[in-house]
């Protein structure tokens, strides 16, 4: 547990704290090489998965109480763990419940995901949106996919909300950025991937497939074999260029009078689809 005695930090002003906050900043976190990691359950797993990687800990009084099991670990792991009064965790960032890391930034790469042999693939393509992105790596962790990969017009993987909302899924697969769409599916169709695009103006509808996963017919996606699926842009979808770089595109079923999903939802019930049907 830490405590009130462990060197306190008392000044929201300080100039440590305002170089933490500014991690929230894409340009400060590149010279910097770091990122912010907020919240308990993001850095109980960043602390469990690469502790060799999180600086510093910052922990406020209510923090240090609630979460000692995460704080002790952080010590056992030689993690250097800092004390501040709750307006100083506040001044840090005030969505991390007083539990803050600045984490070292090192991104896989697109080969770390093929060196896993992959069977499922989630790729964000033009996908800007912070909380889409980060829910997209979630829901692939979940359904155990074997990698995520942004394409380079994507949003920074180290955005904050991005971070937050992968609650933790960042540091348990690898999560590839940068390069073409067309070199990204290129790679992974070289790999014995299939590539399906989700598109609402899928030929192909996804209960359709399930029906037949393991048994397709010629000429129909399996869902059983291994897979990669292309997300696009939240706003205007994917653009023809685009769907055109895919063996298959799908649709996901509307039965009720919505009118779309949202594009995390979307690719959630397409991976888990693959995954169902892969097992």
């Amino acid at each position: 547990m830490v405590t009130m005695s462990d060197e306190t930090m008392t000044n929201p002003r300080a100039e440590r704290v305002k170089q933490v906050r500014a991690l929230a900043q894409r340009s400060v976190r590149r010279r910097a090489g770091a990122f912010l990691v907020e919240g308990p359950q993001s850095v109980r797993e960043a602390v469990a998965e690469v502790p060799a990687r999180v600086r510093e800990l910052y922990v406020g009084p209510d923090a240090g109480a609630r979460y000692a099991d995460v704080v002790d670990a952080a010590r056992g792991a030689g993690v250097r763990v800092r004390a501040g009064t709750a307006e100083v965790l506040d001044a840090m960032s005030p969505d991390a419940q007083q539990l803050v890391a600045v984490v070292e930034a090192v991104v896989p790469t697109r080969a770390d995901v093929l060196a896993r042999g992959p069977r499922l693939v989630a790729v964000l393509a033009q996908v800007r949106d912070p909380g889409n992105a980060g829910t997209v790596v979630r829901a692939a962790d979940a359904a155990g996919a074997d990698g995520v990969v942004l394409t380079g017009a994507s949003v920074d993987l180290h955005n904050p909300k991005v971070v937050r909302s992968t609650a933790g899924s960042l540091f348990h697969l690898p999560v590839a950025t940068g390069g073409e769409l067309a070199d990204v599916v290129a790679d992974l169709r070289a790999a014995g991937l299939a590539v399906l695009a989700a598109d609402g103006r899928g030929e192909h509808d996804l209960d359709g497939l399930l029906d037949v996963a393991g048994r397709a017919p010629a000429g129909v996606p399996d869902l059983a074999a291994p897979t990669a699926w292309v997300f696009g842009n939240e706003a205007w979808g994917m653009s023809d260029e685009d769907r055109a770089l895919a063996d298959a595109v799908v649709r996901v079923p509307i039965r009720g009078r919505a009118e779309s999903l949202n594009l995390a939802t979307a690719a959630a019930v397409c991976l888990f689809a693959s995954a169902r049907a892969q097992r």
